[in-house]
């Protein structure tokens, strides 16, 4: 039996047990840029890679502000993810009128995992092809969830996604004892030293870099080139010390 015989649907079970077209979503999400999201005891941190499409376009932001308190990026297609993120901004500013007070992060992800998994059973809907990844700081302190196409959601202390994502896996979990303890600038570090070994071609620069950070006492912020260079400058020092040692 072919798999095209049950694809052309959402709706429709292979018999095998599987919906073929949110197997092709989430595959759309491995092809995206990578990116990294982790978190210690009172902060989170979002790093992306930002691709272009040729040399001569400009590279396609990957971290957005959802509200002061909560940050995304995505991996996937980017034109899904703006909606997702239009309709998290809607979510905080319903709850922030009606409660007068933040929307915790859990909920949030939640909110958006129940969107995308009505994709998943409607016939005249396809599935989005975007993964996303929520930072949020709220009364219970950092939170890092990754939202799939599936409608499947998770907590994390950290995690990857993107093409060439697994090398960025490997290290994360080989330093995740470590990010609990660390300060915001050393959170940083982590994040890029993760994401640069799925960079093409090695360079990471302040260019192609998309960094956002969440904590206590500091609201969502995208850090613009200029603050970004001094991460970017440090990732390049201690590597060069790697290597005379």
């Amino acid at each position: 039996m072919f798999k095209n015989q049950y694809d052309t649907d959402v709706t429709v079970w292979s018999p095998q047990g599987r919906l073929h077209q949110v197997e092709y979503a989430m595959e759309a999400v491995k092809q995206g840029s990578a990116c990294v999201a982790l978190r210690s005891k009172n902060h989170a941190v979002l790093v992306g890679y930002m691709r272009s499409s040729s040399e001569l376009s400009s590279f396609q932001q990957k971290v957005f502000e959802v509200d002061e308190h909560i940050g995304v990026t995505m991996a996937g297609l980017a034109a899904d993810g703006r909606v997702l993120s239009r309709f998290l901004r809607s979510e905080c500013l319903q709850h922030k009128y009606v409660y007068d007070s933040p929307l915790p992060t859990g909920r949030l992800a939640t909110t958006v995992a129940d969107k995308c998994q009505n994709c998943t059973q409607r016939s005249w809907l396809r599935p989005y092809g975007v993964g996303i990844l929520l930072a949020g700081y709220d009364a219970t302190g950092p939170h890092v969830y990754y939202n799939c196409p599936s409608g499947n959601y998770f907590e994390y202390h950290a995690f990857t996604m993107g093409a060439r994502s697994q090398s960025a896996k490997t290290y994360l979990e080989r330093h995740a004892d470590v990010f609990d303890d660390c300060s915001l600038d050393d959170l940083v570090l982590h994040g890029l030293k993760a994401i640069k070994d799925s960079v093409q071609g090695g360079e990471l620069d302040a260019d192609n870099c998309n960094i956002g950070i969440v904590g206590e006492g500091q609201p969502f912020k995208v850090l613009t080139k200029d603050e970004v260079q001094p991460h970017v400058d440090r990732l390049d020092t201690e590597e060069m010390e790697g290597e005379d040692d």
